[in-house]
């Protein structure tokens, strides 16, 4: 739940590698030109490798634009200046669209990525207190410590808390610089490539029967307006889903080489996530189940003093533009 004008700092290079299919111009063929940011692991470019291999943009009209960044909140931050106009979030960044900096359009699956990590010899959550705890604020990975600390009895408060950018925490770990870290998959196997002998504390499926993990597709609030344009989109979301669904060893393929990664580490990153269709959507967001996945992690986030009320999710997730959508 994982990439700035809040905590984020607006500058915090948006790390904006172009991998898309257009430049800046319009299209000379009347296409609706489409800005879209994503991270670089497995949930956050599945869906954009698929839409482009088999030419969903076109088909539905649009000229895309992608950009990569290293988190969610980096990128609500590009929706807000005018940068982008759909993003990726991970679970950790669900408190953005709940207070109204961005809407949900989409989810796009059900995480169990993130971790808790430890240098070897620290085998308890509770040995974290007053350790030196690396974490990227916003993310998934100040999801999944804060709630690890909760459950071993600490707060914040009890640790020395260090904010850094995801990429830093893999360093500074690797560099003995930091005792513990909350950080994701892929990013832990470059990390335990130096640190084999590192601990694993908590997981987010240590969390499963009170919190969920979803990962989603956000726009901007002036992207929501414009309802056709972002129809457009989730109906590419949506084929994309049910094409990752029934090809899933080509997906990765497919992923690998836009990332230019190694296919069995794509694979593995893939494993860490339940990838969602657009049927199983549908039905959760009819039956109510995307509902209570967004209200759990509201009481979560304002207990996290990320937000100072639950709202009700319907205010931020755009659940019935999903589904109509199909049609």
């Amino acid at each position: 739940m994982k990439r700035r004008s809040l905590i984020f700092g607006a500058a915090a290079a948006l790390t904006l590698a172009a991998c898309g299919s257009s430049n800046d111009e319009s299209s000379s063929g009347g296409a609706t030109k489409v800005n879209f940011g994503y991270i670089g692991d497995y949930n956050g470019t599945s869906l954009l490798a698929v839409a482009n291999d088999q030419k969903l943009w076109e088909k539905h009209g649009l000229e895309v634009s992608t950009k990569v960044f290293t988190n969610g909140p980096l990128q609500v931050t590009a929706l807000n200046a005018g940068d982008l106009d759909f993003g990726y979030i991970g679970p950790g960044a669900v408190w953005l669209p709940a207070s109204g900096k961005a809407k949900i359009v989409s989810l796009n699956s059900l995480g169990n990525a993130d971790r808790v990590i430890a240098q070897a010899g620290i085998t308890d959550l509770a040995q974290l207190k007053g350790k030196k705890v690396g974490v990227p604020e916003g993310t998934s990975g100040d999801m999944i410590l804060t709630l690890a600390l909760a459950q071993a009895g600490l707060t914040n408060d009890d640790i020395q808390r260090v904010p850094m950018e995801a990429a830093t925490i893999v360093t500074a770990f690797g560099a003995g610089q930091i005792d513990a870290a909350g950080i994701w998959y892929p990013l832990l196997n470059t990390i335990k490539a130096k640190k084999p002998d590192l601990v694993e504390l908590a997981k987010d499926a240590d969390f499963a029967d009170t919190v969920s993990f979803p990962t989603a597709f956000v726009s901007s609030n002036d992207a929501a307006q414009d309802t056709d344009k972002t129809t457009k989109v989730l109906k590419v979301l949506r084929e994309a889903m049910d094409y990752r669904k029934a090809n899933s060893d080509a997906t990765v393929k497919l992923v690998a080489a836009m990332l230019k990664q190694d296919e069995a580490a794509v694979k593995a990153d893939a494993g860490n996530s339940e990838m969602l269709d657009s049927k199983t959507l549908d039905s959760y967001t009819a039956d109510g189940t995307i509902d209570k996945w967004l209200k759990g992690m509201g009481d979560y986030f304002v207990g996290a003093k990320k937000l100072t009320e639950n709202p009700d999710p319907k205010s931020y997730y755009l659940g019935d533009l999903f589904t109509k959508a199909a049609s």
